[in-house]
């Protein structure tokens, strides 16, 4: 048994049938209108081809989610309020904080300081991958309150960034807790995998989840993390040396899409 469900959804008006695993990612989905099997990794094709095979008519093509055209993107224009490419690193957190400062004076340091020093750091280290061919978008909102802290966009694929504030700390990662120094620990695995799934279906990509320790003095992974990239801040690097995923066109495509605030609000 392959232990994936079909699901029907409507999305811009248009019926698709959704292919997941147990846990609810998405792997697949099938538009009819099209006639099309768009596969977000390849796999479990044929797995997915035997579950949708009753829901099938008619010859479909099969394949990676298709890039918008060079036409498609001329047409595009996005209102300066709807561009998320402006987003500074940690913008929720600044606009927050200038709302709300808090305090004068504490016994601690506010913690959304501290997150927002992590995502800075990150968010930095990523932006000087544009060199590279690299695109970084960050603070993207999502329904509900959540954020992609940040989005890689690059030869090497897309890539959901989740920032954590680790410094001084001794941190401990056996999927899906995590654990700074004496604190509790906390399924924030979790949550990276599913920020990562989220964006995957608002692009019609793959993306793949990374969580950064920032500011780490060391980290014991006993249980290691399923399909989560786990750096410190110092490894970011890595990133634009793994292999060539996506052409210059699909980067800059895949970028124009993430930077519309519209891309977000449906998942």
């Amino acid at each position: 048994m392959h232990g994936l469900r079909v699901i029907p959804t409507w999305r811009h008006g248009q019926e698709r049938l959704y292919v997941c695993l147990e846990d609810g990612r998405n792997i697949a989905w099938y538009d009819r209108e099209a006639a099309r099997i768009n596969l977000i990794g390849d796999d479990r094709r044929e797995d997915v081809l035997d579950v949708l095979g009753p829901f099938v008519t008619g010859p479909v093509t099969v394949g990676p989610p298709p890039v918008p055209t060079p036409a498609e993107l001329a047409r595009l224009f996005l209102n300066p309020d709807d561009d998320l490419a402006p987003n500074r690193p940690g913008e929720a957190l600044l606009i927050d904080l200038d709302r709300d400062p808090g305090p004068a004076h504490r016994l601690r340091a506010d913690p959304r300081r501290h997150a927002l020093a992590a995502e800075q750091t990150v968010g930095e280290a990523l932006d000087r991958l544009d060199g590279a061919g690299w695109h970084t978008l960050h603070s993207l909102p999502l329904p509900g309150g959540d954020r992609v802290h940040h989005l890689a966009i690059g030869p090497a694929g897309l890539f959901a960034v989740h920032a954590l504030y680790a410094r001084k700390q001794r941190v401990r990662v056996a999927d899906p807790l995590v654990t700074l120094g004496r604190r509790d620990p906390e399924p924030l695995l979790r949550r990276v995998r599913a920020d990562a799934d989220r964006a995957s279906y608002a692009l019609t990509a793959e993306v793949r989840p990374v969580l950064v320790l920032v500011g780490a003095t060391d980290v014991l992974v006993t249980v290691p993390a399923r399909e989560v990239r786990v750096l410190d801040d110092t490894g970011l690097t890595d990133l634009a040396r793994l292999g060539g995923v996506l052409k210059p066109a699909d980067v800059e495509a895949l970028h124009a899409m993430a930077r519309d605030r519209g891309t977000w609000t449906r998942v």
